[in-house]
C-alpha cells in the first residue's frame, strides 16, 4: 500500500493533476489539507520537481504552520526549500530582496497596527483635521480598502473629485503613504501592494520569481481579494501550474474585502481550468450534511456541490424555540451540564455558536451559576470587554468615587485633554491630604501645580454630579443611557464606521440590555446592586484550566473548527440573518453572505447539533419580537426533531398556563402591549402591503406605549415596513408596522 491508496478517488485526483490551472472546490470536512500535503509529495517523489520550485500559501501562520509541519513529515530532507507561509510573509521576503527597486531600502520597517495608528494621530494634526468629526480609525480603515482593492493614492483621489469626504480622505491617503515612504516603512497592506506593483513594473523581477515558482497552489481561496488575487495570477502566469483550493460556500469574510468572484470565476480567468469537487466529508453525520445542503442550496451565486459521508444517518438535529432569550440560554446550560452528567460528551466537546458578540453575555451568565467552565474563542469575556468595562467605571464612580482606578480609567474618556501628568499630580495632592482622587479633582482649583488643567477637570467633575442626579431621580437604564448620550461613546464608534466598531456597539446593546432586565427582575433595583452582580459574574476566575470547557464564540471565528456537540444560538430574522442584511439595497447579496455562514455553523458539528432560538429577545433595552429564522426553515423538515416551525397557540407565553416569576414580571410590566405586540410577532409570515397602512409620511400617528408623533419615513423591510417615527415626548424610534399598530390621529 502506498501513501496514495488511502485517499478517495477524487482527492487522487486533486494529486495527480499537477499540470495547468486546477481548481479544488473542498466542502466543509473533505480533506483538503490532505489533498495539498499528498500533492507536493507528489510532485517532488513521482514527478521530480526540486522542492524549491514549489509554493504553497495559505491566510493564517497557524495553517502555515500546520502544513509546513505535514509536509516535513511526509517528504523529509529538503521540504526546508518549499516556500509555506502567508501571503503577507512571502511579500515580506520578495520585498526584503527587491524592494529598493521601489525606492525603499531593503531593511524597510514594517509597521503594526499602533505604528498606523500612532502615524495617522500625527497626519490629522499636521493636516489640522479635527478628529472629532473624522476619525483616525476610519481613515486607516478607507486607506486599507483601497489598497485591498490596488487603488492609488493618486487613483483615489481622481475618483473623489466632486466628493468633500473623499477628497479629504484622498489628501490623508495621499499624506499617509508619503509618510511611510520617508519612513522606509510599509504597513501590512502595502507588503501586498508593493509586492503586486513591483511584479507588475519590474519584468527582471517577475520573470525571475516566475521561473523559481513554477507550481503554485493556494489555500482558502475563496477569501482572498483583490490584492492577493492578482498577485498570485502574476506569479503563476509563466507556466500557469496554478491550484487553488476552496469552497465558495464558507466565503464569508466580505467584510474584511474578500471577494468570492475570484473562485466563482476562476474559469474565467483561466478557461482551461480542471475543475475537481470534494464533496466527501470525514467530519459530520449524514444528517447535519443534508441541513447544510438544505441551506446552502438557496444561494443563487455558487458552485455546484453537495456534502454526503459514509459515516451514517446519526442523530436529526433538534430544533427548539423558547420564549425568550432567557430560556434559550437555561436550556442550553441545563443540557450541557445533563449531557456531561450522563457521560455523553465532555465540556470540551461542547461549543455554542452565536452571530454577534453581544449574545454570549446571557449565556455566559447561564453557564456560570451552572458551574460549567467556558472560554470566549476569539474575543474576551463580555465584562472584560473595553467598551462594557469603561461605561462600567462610569456607574462605579457615580455609585463609588472612592474607586480611583474605576477614576482613573474614564477620566479621559472621551478625551478631555487631561494628560498623565495631571492625573499624577492630583494623585499626590490626594495622597498628601488623605483623600481619594475624585475628591481631589473637586478641589483641582486648590492644587497649584495643575495650572490650567484644573479648567479641564471641573467639567468631568461637573458630569460625575449631574450622572448622580439622573439615578437618583430616573433610575438606572436612564443613567446609562445619559452616560452613553453625554460622553458621546455610541457616536464616536459610529463615525468610526468599522467592523469592530459595529461589534463594540452590539455589546453596548448588550449592557443596555443588562440593565433593562435588572430593573424588570428586581424588587428594588439599586446602582450598587446592579455593579454587585455584575461583579459577582465577571469576577470568575476559578475555572479549571485543563482544556475540559465549553467553547462560546461567534460563527466568524468558528470558520475551520469541529466539535462533536454544537449548538447554534439566535436562530431568529432580524439577528441570523441581521436585519441589516435584509433591509440592505443590496439585501439578496447580504443574505447569501449570511447563509454561507449559517451553513459554516452547522457543518462545525460532527455528532450532534442543537439549533434554538427565542420568541421575544431584549436588544438595546428594548424588547424585540423574531419569527424563526429562514435559514432554520430551510432544513428539511425530516432532518428535524423538537419544535414546529410556528408557535401553536398552547404555546403563546402571554396564555394562561403555570408561569416562573420572572415570566409573571415580564407579563406585569408588558400586558398589554407585549401581548398585543406578541400576536404580531406571530403574523410575522405575512407580508404587509404598503398601501394597506392607513398613515403615511408626515402624518401624525399615535403609540399605544410613546404617545402621539409624527412619521419620519417608512422603508420596506422585506415582510414588513419599517416605520420610523418622532414622537413628541420618547424621541425617535424605528418599529415594524405590525408590531407598531400605529393609528393615525
Amino acid at each position: 500500500m502506498n501513501t496514495y491508496d488511502s485517499l478517495n478517488e477524487q482527492q487522487k485526483l486533486g494529486v495527480f493533476t499537477t499540470e495547468g490551472p486546477v481548481l479544488i472546490l473542498a466542502g466543509a470536512g473533505s480533506g483538503k489539507t490532505r489533498v495539498l500535503t499528498h500533492r507536493v509529495a507528489y510532485l517532488i517523489e513521482e514527478k521530480g520537481v526540486a522542492p524549491y520550485h514549489i509554493m504553497a500559501i495559505t491566510f493564517t501562520n497557524k495553517a502555515a504552520g500546520e502544513m509546513r509541519e505535514r509536509i516535513d513529515s511526509m517528504i523529509g530532507m529538503g521540504s526546508e526549500s518549499i516556500w509555506v507561509s502567508t501571503f503577507h510573509s512571502s511579500c515580506v521576503r520578495i520585498l526584503r530582496r527587491f524592494a529598493d527597486r521601489l525606492g525603499y531600502d531593503n531593511s524597510f520597517t514594517i509597521y503594526d497596527t499602533d505604528d498606523s495608528k500612532t502615524l495617522m494621530k500625527d497626519i490629522c494634526k499636521r493636516l489640522e483635521i479635527d478628529t472629532k468629526m473624522y476619525k483616525e480609525k476610519t481613515f486607516l480603515n478607507v486607506i486599507s480598502s483601497a489598497k485591498n482593492e490596488l487603488i492609488s493614492p493618486e487613483e483615489f483621489a481622481q475618483n473623489a473629485i466632486g466628493d468633500f469626504n473623499k477628497t479629504r480622505q484622498a489628501q490623508v491617503y495621499r499624506e499617509y503613504q508619503a509618510r511611510l515612504k520617508a519612513n522606509n516603512a510599509m504597513d501590512f497592506d502595502d507588503l501586498i501592494m508593493k509586492t503586486v506593483e513591483l511584479l507588475k513594473f519590474d519584468t527582471e523581477v517577475r520573470n525571475f520569481y516566475q521561473e523559481k515558482f513554477q507550481y503554485i497552489m493556494v489555500d482558502e481561496y475563496q477569501d482572498t481579494n483583490t490584492a492577493q488575487f492578482e498577485l498570485v495570477r502574476l506569479l503563476a502566469s509563466g507556466r500557469e501550474n496554478l491550484c487553488v483550493v476552496g469552497d465558495d460556500d464558507q466565503s464569508i469574510y466580505k467584510f474584511r474585502g474578500a471577494n468570492i468572484y475570484n473562485i466563482l470565476n476562476f474559469e474565467k480567468h483561466y478557461p482551461n481550468a480542471t475543475v475537481i469537487k470534494l464533496e466527501q466529508n470525514y467530519r459530520s453525520t449524514a444528517n447535519i450534511l443534508n441541513a447544510a445542503n438544505g441551506v446552502i442550496a438557496n444561494n443563487r451565486g455558487r458552485k455546484e456541490k453537495r456534502l454526503w459521508t459514509e459515516s451514517g444517518d446519526g442523530e436529526k438535529i433538534y430544533f427548539q424555540q423558547f420564549d425568550s432569550a432567557y430560556e434559550e440560554a437555561d436550556f442550553i446550560a441545563r443540557d450541557i451540564a445533563a449531557r456531561v452528567r450522563r457521560s455523553e460528551y465532555q465540556y470540551g466537546d461542547c461549543a455554542i455558536l452565536y452571530r454577534t458578540n453581544g449574545q454570549s453575555r446571557m449565556l455566559e451568565e447561564k453557564l456560570i451559576m451552572s458551574g460549567i467552565p467556558y472560554k470566549i474563542v476569539g474575543g474576551v469575556n463580555f465584562y472584560a470587554r473595553r467598551e462594557v468595562k469603561d461605561l462600567l467605571s462610569y456607574m462605579k464612580v457615580v455609585d463609588n468615587a472612592q474607586d480611583d482606578l474605576a477614576v482613573q480609567r474614564i477620566i479621559n474618556v472621551p478625551k478631555r485633554g487631561i494628560g498623565a501628568t495631571s492625573i499624577g499630580k492630583a494623585s499626590d495632592y490626594a495622597y498628601r491630604m488623605g483623600l481619594n482622587l475624585f475628591e481631589a479633582l473637586e478641589r483641582a482649583e486648590e492644587i497649584p501645580t495643575l495650572g490650567r488643567a484644573a479648567g479641564k477637570i471641573a467639567p468631568f467633575v461637573d458630569l460625575i454630579h449631574h450622572f448622580r442626579k439622573v439615578c437618583a431621580n430616573e433610575g438606572l437604564s436612564a443613567l446609562l443611557q445619559e452616560i452613553i448620550t453625554e460622553t458621546g461613546y455610541v457616536e464616536e464608534l459610529k463615525v468610526e464606521g468599522t467592523d469592530e466598531a459595529q461589534a463594540r456597539i452590539e455589546n453596548i446593546d448588550e449592557l443596555i440590555t443588562k440593565v433593562v432586565s435588572y430593573e424588570q427582575e428586581t424588587d428594588e433595583p439599586t446602582l450598587s446592586g446592579f455593579l454587585e452582580e455584575v461583579a459577582l459574574v465577571a469576577d470568575i476566575d476559578s475555572l479549571d484550566d485543563d482544556g475540559s470547557y465549553v467553547v462560546l464564540m461567534t460563527l466568524h471565528s468558528a470558520k475551520g473548527l469541529e466539535f462533536p456537540n454544537v449548538y447554534l444560538s439566535g436562530m431568529e430574522d432580524g439577528l441570523f440573518p441581521s436585519y441589516m442584511s435584509i433591509t440592505a439595497d443590496n439585501s439578496d447579496e447580504e443574505i447569501e453572505e449570511e447563509r454561507r455562514l449559517c451553513y459554516v455553523g452547522i457543518t462545525r458539528a460532527k455528532e450532534r447539533l442543537t439549533i434554538t432560538g427565542a420568541r421575544m429577545r431584549m436588544m438595546r433595552g428594548e424588547t424585540q419580537y423574531h419569527g424563526i429564522s429562514r435559514f432554520v426553515k430551510e432544513i428539511p423538515e425530516d432532518l428535524i426533531q423538537g419544535n414546529t416551525w410556528e408557535p401553536k397557540p398552547k404555546d403563546d407565553f402571554f396564555s394562561e398556563r403555570p408561569m416562573s416569576n420572572r415570566q409573571k414580571m415580564c407579563n406585569m410590566k408588558k400586558t398589554p402591549l407585549a401581548a398585543q405586540t406578541y400576536q404580531a410577532a406571530k403574523d410575522f409570515g405575512t407580508k404587509i402591503q404598503k398601501n394597506s397602512l392607513d398613515y403615511g409620511e408626515g402624518d401624525r400617528v399615535k403609540h399605544v406605549k410613546f404617545g402621539e408623533g409624527t412619521v419620519v419615513q417608512i422603508n420596506d423591510g422585506g415582510r414588513d415596513f419599517e416605520v420610523t417615527v418622532e414622537f413628541d415626548g420618547a424621541g425617535r424610534k424605528k418599529m415594524f408596522a405590525s408590531f407598531a399598530k400605529l393609528q393615525k390621529v
